[in-house]
């Protein structure tokens, strides 16, 4: 397997790179990413053989059909950690809601949320290769709110490792941040930051391109590396469990074999919706891939107009708080893709100077042949948390979004809709919904009041978070991140 780089190679850098060089090192020239050069397609016989396979078994079918340059055992290790999760024979399940409408419940790991799918099995390939390399790493995360959690747990008291997570003051739910600041790690350290989710990713992209920073680093004998998706060794492993929720159709006889659907993404960092678009380009039969937001909803700017404008934009909190986004670092992979990395070297540095690039309506309508997108507003999200809820399934605020395809004109087909997060996550919403109350409650009232009403149970990991101690209070200004860090290093 060999990627490239979204913006064109600067002359220093390797024109291409295997898959376990660009997750070590994933900033690549000129500031852009890395993506593979080529993709496996998957025809008839795929689909015949992996209606019989395991995820586990899908996984690493997949994995060889790009040719990781991992060994087998290694591979067949990190992807044995979906054993780990609710149900160890299939991670990801699928739930019939209607004749239409089917979930890809994609939560069930060990933080609650669709992050566990990729950083399980990322954590171990990277902790792998550090070890192997004899090499010490710096990984650092940014997250809105899962992303952090997640990462936290795979690389936890990993050798070669430490781990810097940044988080937006204020702007994840509760559960979310005492998942974080109660990590117990020796090698972890969890930073809140004053401002938004923007302001950390962005924080997180200079250090990854700073060479001051990175030089700072190499006097300790330190790489840097990063767990986020703008590393591809995220985005590889969010390709397969929209497979595998095609494959479940299949085998369920909701469809038959070449009949396509639609997915809905509720997106903000478009990770997971990069990885359905991967998907559809490797042959998955999807007619189109629906994206929805809330009323940061610069992506449907994006996909209806063609436009990426955030010079008047103010990036609102919501009920749906990992997709409080407005710069969304993987729109640059699929760019690439539709258009090549000089136009997308012109667009991503239209969108750092100018705040704004405007697509063609060539490559408009180019785009909209893949995606169409719609919003919603809290309200919306709200009443049909409710609205399912009292139907007798539970949803989480950021998949209640998804819903808001029902305004759309789609085809009669059958629709995958992605749930990223478990409702223990986002009780108070819920528990406001159910109510039709705007009053909020502490998420620890919140969580039994659901419980008690929809008769759910609260794993045991989220009713845990209320009595551990809190290990990382820290809050700092985005000034002082970089210090931050290199104290932690010292310690």
């Amino acid at each position: 397997m060999k990627l490239i780089e979204t913006r064109g190679n600067d002359g220093f850098k390797p024109v291409h790179v295997d898959f376990s060089q660009a997750i070590l090192s994933p900033s690549a020239s000129f500031g852009g990413l890395y993506a593979p050069e080529h993709f496996p397609l998957l025809d008839a016989a795929f689909f015949t053989k992996a209606v019989t396979l395991s995820y586990q078994e899908l996984t690493l079918d997949i994995l060889e059909r790009f040719g990781v340059d991992l060994p087998k055992e290694v591979l067949s290790e990190a992807v044995g950690l979906y054993g780990h999760f609710d149900d160890p024979s299939n991670p990801a399940p699928l739930a019939k809601l209607d004749e239409t409408f089917f979930v890809s419940e994609l939560y069930h790991g060990p933080t609650r949320a669709f992050k566990d799918m990729a950083l399980q099995p990322f954590g171990h390939l990277l902790s792998h290769l550090a070890k192997a390399r004899n090499e010490r790493y710096l990984i650092l995360a940014a997250t809105s709110g899962d992303t952090g959690p997640a990462t936290l747990d795979t690389f936890s008291d990993k050798p070669n490792i430490q781990v810097v997570c940044l988080y937006p003051e204020g702007g994840t739910s509760d559960v979310q941040r005492l998942q974080m600041v109660t990590a117990g790690g020796k090698n972890l350290k969890v930073l809140g930051i004053k401002g938004n989710f923007d302001d950390a990713q962005r924080a997180l992209k200079s250090l990854l391109g700073s060479a001051e920073f990175i030089a700072q680093l190499q006097a300790k004998n330190i790489k840097l590396s990063a767990a986020n998706s703008v590393n591809f060794g995220r985005i590889i492993f969010q390709i397969i469990y929209h497979i595998f929720g095609y494959v479940q159709l299949l085998k369920s006889g909701h469809i038959k074999a070449g009949e396509s659907i639609y997915l809905t993404i509720p997106s903000g960092n478009f990770g997971n919706a990069l990885g359905a678009y991967y998907a559809k380009k490797m042959g998955l039969p999807v007619e189109k891939i629906l994206i929805t937001s809330n009323i940061n909803n610069i992506l449907t700017d994006l996909i209806t107009t063609g436009v990426y404008d955030v010079r008047e934009r103010t990036l609102f909190q919501t009920t749906s708080p990992a997709m409080d986004i407005l710069v969304s670092s993987n729109v640059e992979r699929l760019l690439f893709d539709l258009f090549g990395p000089a136009r997308t070297r012109e667009l991503m540095e239209a969108l750092q100077n100018q705040k704004c690039y405007r697509l063609s309506p060539e490559e408009l309508t180019l785009l909209q042949s893949h995606f169409e997108a719609t919003f919603c507003d809290d309200a919306f999200a709200k009443e049909t948390l409710r609205e399912v809820a009292l139907k007798g399934y539970v949803l989480d605020p950021h998949t209640a979004t998804c819903l808001k395809v029902r305004t759309l004109n789609l085809k009669p087909l059958k629709n995958i809709l992605c749930s990223t997060a478990e409702w223990t996550k986002f009780a108070p919403t819920l528990f406001s919904a159910l109510q039709q109350s705007p009053r909020t409650h502490p998420d620890k009232v919140a969580l039994e009041g659901v419980s008690n009403a929809l008769h759910v149970k609260i794993p045991s990991s989220i009713g845990a978070l209320f009595q551990a101690p809190i290990m990382h209070p820290e809050v700092v200004t985005q000034e002082a991140i970089q210090g931050t860090i290199l104290d932690f290093l010292e310690e």
